[in-house]
């Protein structure tokens, strides 16, 4: 069943095919430039995509054929990050969006070309697994700029760079190379930008395929590990302890008996 949810005048938008969701930031007149209106609405997206319309993966994309994401919307800077206290209002709306991708129950892909600058990089960097094209250029401007980086979402540069990559991105604002993110680890494959979609829709049904539970389980135990957060850990322990109680474990046992695929429901 094919479902799909416009939000922020048609800048943000969200598909769902079957059990794979996909966000679209579509603003490619301005390299998909992230407006105000666009960063309150991707928790609202996020949340349609795997609550209501009942995605088991969400693919994060860039709309047009050119770019990812150049970040946020400069141009609105003058009037509504011209000071720290409506820099403050701004950037909570950006930490939700974050943490809406982070925290997403569902596994999150990021697919990447072009320009993945700023405020883009960072959704990409909250994401879980993220895949991109060898013409992709990555950046964080912040110091050219003359702004500090939002702090909660440096969390998820130090996370999925490593700490000197992390640094060197937030310290000199200067362009990383998808092969140097690839040897450090912040992506988990690079290809040609023909190639980009369809290895990206390849990981996302595999991922789709599998039981949204253990997806649940996994997921939020490998948040409680990278944050070393105990209460998460002992969250995923019963989430994962009700897997052996579920249809779904059930179902996964008599498909692999009988040598089929099995069909997981989610219960």
């Amino acid at each position: 069943m094919k479902q799909s949810n416009t939000l922020a005048n048609g800048f943000i938008k969200a598909f769902v095919d079957g059990a794979k969701g996909l966000l679209v930031i579509d603003n490619p007149l301005r390299k998909n430039a992230i407006t105000a209106a666009m960063w309150r609405a991707i928790p609202d997206a996020i949340h349609w995509l795997h609550a209501e319309a009942g995605a088991r993966v969400i693919v994060l994309a860039g709309g047009g054929q050119a770019d990812f994401s150049a970040g946020a919307d400069i141009s609105e800077f003058t009037e509504l990050r011209k000071d720290a206290a409506t820099a403050r209002v701004y950037e909570a709306s950006n930490s939700r969006a974050f943490a809406a991708i982070r925290e997403a129950p569902v596994p999150v892909i990021t697919t990447i070309r072009g320009i993945c600058y700023g405020g883009g990089f960072g959704l990409a960097a909250a994401g879980d697994l993220r895949l991109a094209s060898t013409d992709a250029v990555f950046a964080v401007p912040a110091a050219k700029l003359g702004l500090a980086y939002p702090a909660d979402a440096v969390q998820d540069f130090v996370r999925g760079l490593g700490s000197q990559l992390a640094r060197k991105a937030l310290f000199t604002g200067a362009p990383l190379k998808p092969a140097e993110l690839m040897a450090a680890g912040f992506l988990c494959e690079v290809t040609t930008t023909a190639d980009l979609e369809t290895r990206t829709d390849i990981l996302a049904e595999a991922i789709a395929a599998n039981a949204p539970l253990s997806l649940r389980a996994s997921k939020l135990a490998l948040r409680a590990v990278e944050l070393g957060d105990d209460d998460l850990l002992r969250e995923a322990e019963v989430i994962g302890a009700s897997t052996f109680e579920s249809e779904d474990y059930r179902e996964g046992r008599a498909a692999f008996a009988e040598r089929r695929r099995p069909v997981f429901r989610g219960h």
